[in-house]
Protein backbone atom coordinates (compact mmCIF):
# COMPACT_ATOMS: atom_id res chain seq x y z
CA UNK A 1 0.00 0.00 0.00
CA UNK A 2 0.94 3.61 -1.19
CA UNK A 3 0.32 6.94 0.49
CA UNK A 4 0.60 9.07 -2.82
CA UNK A 5 3.22 11.32 -0.86
CA UNK A 6 5.95 11.08 -3.27
CA UNK A 7 9.49 10.50 -2.77
CA UNK A 8 11.55 11.10 -5.24
CA UNK A 9 11.58 11.09 -8.81
CA UNK A 10 14.08 8.48 -11.00
CA UNK A 11 15.35 8.94 -14.30
CA UNK A 12 14.58 6.11 -17.34
CA UNK A 13 18.25 5.10 -18.00
CA UNK A 14 17.02 2.33 -20.55
CA UNK A 15 14.20 0.28 -22.17
CA UNK A 16 13.43 -3.18 -23.54
CA UNK A 17 11.11 -4.44 -24.93
CA UNK A 18 10.93 -8.28 -24.20
CA UNK A 19 8.10 -10.40 -25.85
CA UNK A 20 4.91 -8.25 -24.72
CA UNK A 21 6.69 -7.14 -21.41
CA UNK A 22 8.97 -4.11 -21.07
CA UNK A 23 11.76 -3.82 -18.79
CA UNK A 24 12.70 -0.55 -17.69
CA UNK A 25 16.06 0.75 -16.44
CA UNK A 26 16.06 3.52 -13.80
CA UNK A 27 18.27 5.63 -11.86
CA UNK A 28 17.40 6.91 -8.44
CA UNK A 29 18.92 9.04 -5.42
CA UNK A 30 17.15 5.46 -3.29
CA UNK A 31 18.41 2.82 -5.75
CA UNK A 32 21.03 1.80 -2.55
CA UNK A 33 18.17 1.69 -0.41
CA UNK A 34 15.98 -0.33 -2.92
CA UNK A 35 15.83 -4.48 -2.42
CA UNK A 36 15.07 -7.37 -4.92
CA UNK A 37 11.36 -7.95 -4.94
CA UNK A 38 10.30 -4.44 -3.45
CA UNK A 39 7.47 -2.79 -4.74
CA UNK A 40 7.91 0.29 -5.79
CA UNK A 41 5.08 3.38 -7.09
CA UNK A 42 6.39 4.64 -10.77
CA UNK A 43 3.91 7.38 -11.39
CA UNK A 44 1.27 5.84 -9.32
CA UNK A 45 1.98 1.99 -10.88
CA UNK A 46 2.67 -0.58 -8.36
CA UNK A 47 6.55 -2.70 -9.89
CA UNK A 48 8.38 -4.74 -8.82
CA UNK A 49 12.35 -4.40 -8.05
CA UNK A 50 13.88 -7.15 -10.06
CA UNK A 51 17.80 -6.34 -10.56
CA UNK A 52 19.83 -3.97 -9.25
CA UNK A 53 23.32 -2.79 -10.27
CA UNK A 54 24.72 0.13 -8.54
CA UNK A 55 22.52 3.34 -8.73
CA UNK A 56 20.32 1.63 -11.61
CA UNK A 57 17.42 -0.61 -11.06
CA UNK A 58 15.42 -2.55 -13.70
CA UNK A 59 11.58 -3.02 -13.23
CA UNK A 60 9.15 -4.98 -15.75
CA UNK A 61 6.02 -4.05 -16.54
CA UNK A 62 3.81 -6.82 -18.60
CA UNK A 63 1.09 -6.11 -21.18
CA UNK A 64 -1.90 -5.70 -18.66
CA UNK A 65 -0.02 -2.83 -17.77
CA UNK A 66 1.45 -1.01 -20.53
CA UNK A 67 -2.81 -0.83 -21.89
CA UNK A 68 -3.81 0.82 -18.84
CA UNK A 69 -1.11 2.79 -18.45
CA UNK A 70 1.19 5.66 -19.44
CA UNK A 71 4.25 3.70 -19.28
CA UNK A 72 4.27 2.74 -22.59
CA UNK A 73 4.83 6.38 -23.72
CA UNK A 74 8.04 6.98 -21.26
CA UNK A 75 11.30 8.11 -23.17
CA UNK A 76 14.58 7.94 -22.19
CA UNK A 77 15.58 10.77 -19.98
CA UNK A 78 12.46 11.24 -18.81
CA UNK A 79 11.67 11.58 -15.03
CA UNK A 80 8.89 9.31 -13.10
CA UNK A 81 7.30 9.68 -9.06
CA UNK A 82 8.37 7.13 -7.30
CA UNK A 83 7.33 5.89 -3.82
CA UNK A 84 8.19 2.64 -1.75
CA UNK A 85 5.52 1.46 0.32
CA UNK A 86 4.28 2.55 3.59
CA UNK A 87 5.60 0.86 6.64
CA UNK A 88 3.40 -0.28 8.92
CA UNK A 89 4.99 1.89 11.66
CA UNK A 90 4.69 5.29 9.50
CA UNK A 91 2.65 8.34 9.57
CA UNK A 92 -0.68 8.28 6.86
CA UNK A 93 0.10 11.20 4.96
CA UNK A 94 -1.60 10.82 2.05
CA UNK A 95 -4.60 8.55 1.15
CA UNK A 96 -4.95 5.14 0.51
CA UNK A 97 -2.77 4.19 -2.56
CA UNK A 98 -2.74 0.87 -4.00
CA UNK A 99 -0.98 1.18 -6.93
CA UNK A 100 -3.14 -0.41 -9.13
CA UNK A 101 -3.67 2.34 -11.63
CA UNK A 102 -7.80 2.44 -13.07
CA UNK A 103 -7.12 4.48 -16.36
CA UNK A 104 -5.31 7.47 -18.01
CA UNK A 105 -6.53 11.01 -18.01
CA UNK A 106 -5.65 13.68 -20.64
CA UNK A 107 -4.40 16.74 -19.24
CA UNK A 108 -6.13 19.40 -21.41
CA UNK A 109 -5.41 22.80 -19.59
CA UNK A 110 -3.06 24.17 -17.40
CA UNK A 111 -3.72 27.66 -15.66
CA UNK A 112 -0.46 29.61 -13.98
CA UNK A 113 -2.32 31.14 -10.84
CA UNK A 114 0.74 32.99 -10.20
CA UNK A 115 1.72 30.90 -6.93
CA UNK A 116 -0.11 27.89 -7.87
CA UNK A 117 -1.22 25.84 -10.79
CA UNK A 118 -4.44 24.45 -12.08
CA UNK A 119 -4.55 21.58 -13.72
CA UNK A 120 -7.18 20.18 -15.30
CA UNK A 121 -7.90 16.19 -16.93
CA UNK A 122 -10.21 14.56 -19.15
CA UNK A 123 -11.59 11.34 -18.04
CA UNK A 124 -13.40 8.98 -19.39
CA UNK A 125 -17.55 9.52 -18.23
CA UNK A 126 -17.88 5.91 -16.79
CA UNK A 127 -15.84 7.16 -14.02
CA UNK A 128 -17.89 10.23 -13.12
CA UNK A 129 -19.50 8.61 -10.33
CA UNK A 130 -15.29 7.68 -8.44
CA UNK A 131 -14.77 11.44 -8.01
CA UNK A 132 -16.41 14.36 -5.86
CA UNK A 133 -15.24 17.48 -5.46
CA UNK A 134 -12.93 17.99 -2.11
CA UNK A 135 -12.40 13.96 -2.37
CA UNK A 136 -8.82 12.11 -3.71
CA UNK A 137 -7.91 11.36 -6.59
CA UNK A 138 -3.77 10.13 -7.48
CA UNK A 139 -2.26 11.61 -10.51
CA UNK A 140 0.66 9.89 -11.50
CA UNK A 141 1.30 8.58 -8.29
CA UNK A 142 0.60 11.71 -6.28
CA UNK A 143 -2.54 12.37 -3.63
CA UNK A 144 -4.36 15.31 -4.40
CA UNK A 145 -7.47 16.72 -3.68
CA UNK A 146 -9.97 17.47 -6.55
CA UNK A 147 -11.28 20.98 -6.99
CA UNK A 148 -13.71 20.14 -9.37
CA UNK A 149 -15.37 17.19 -10.94
CA UNK A 150 -17.46 16.91 -13.26
CA UNK A 151 -18.93 14.49 -16.01
CA UNK A 152 -16.23 14.13 -18.34
CA UNK A 153 -13.07 16.23 -16.53
CA UNK A 154 -11.71 17.22 -13.14
CA UNK A 155 -9.06 20.01 -11.76
CA UNK A 156 -6.29 19.78 -8.84
CA UNK A 157 -4.92 22.38 -7.52
CA UNK A 158 -0.81 22.16 -7.40
CA UNK A 159 1.38 23.93 -4.77
CA UNK A 160 5.14 24.88 -5.64
CA UNK A 161 6.51 22.14 -3.65
CA UNK A 162 4.63 19.62 -5.54
CA UNK A 163 5.42 21.29 -8.72
CA UNK A 164 9.05 21.19 -8.46
CA UNK A 165 9.62 17.73 -6.48
CA UNK A 166 6.96 15.50 -8.42
CA UNK A 167 6.79 15.16 -12.46
CA UNK A 168 3.93 18.00 -12.88
CA UNK A 169 6.81 20.51 -13.90
CA UNK A 170 7.11 18.38 -16.71
CA UNK A 171 2.87 18.17 -18.09
CA UNK A 172 2.19 19.92 -21.00
CA UNK A 173 -1.66 20.00 -22.75
CA UNK A 174 -2.48 17.03 -24.34
CA UNK A 175 -0.02 14.37 -21.88
CA UNK A 176 -1.62 11.33 -20.80
CA UNK A 177 -1.39 10.61 -16.81
CA UNK A 178 -2.40 7.46 -14.66
CA UNK A 179 -5.14 7.94 -12.82
CA UNK A 180 -6.04 5.31 -9.69
CA UNK A 181 -9.22 6.48 -8.11
CA UNK A 182 -10.00 6.74 -4.17
CA UNK A 183 -10.70 2.62 -2.93
CA UNK A 184 -13.66 3.63 -0.62
CA UNK A 185 -15.45 5.36 -3.43
CA UNK A 186 -14.88 2.60 -5.93
CA UNK A 187 -16.25 0.17 -3.20
CA UNK A 188 -19.49 2.32 -2.77
CA UNK A 189 -19.88 2.59 -6.57
CA UNK A 190 -19.80 -0.92 -6.77
CA UNK A 191 -21.84 -2.04 -3.42
CA UNK A 192 -24.58 0.91 -5.20
CA UNK A 193 -24.34 -0.59 -8.48
CA UNK A 194 -26.80 -3.31 -9.68
CA UNK A 195 -25.49 -6.15 -11.26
Amino acid sequence: MFTGIIETMATLVDKKVVNTNIDFYFNSPITHELKVDQSVAHNGVCLTVVEINESNYKVTAVNETLEKTNLKHLNIGQKVNIERCMPAHGRFDGHIVQGHVDDVAVCNKIEDMNGSWNFYFTINPKHQNLLVTKGSVCINGVSLTVVNAQEDWFSVTIIPYTFEHTVFHQFKEGDEVNIEFDIIGKYIVKMNTKN
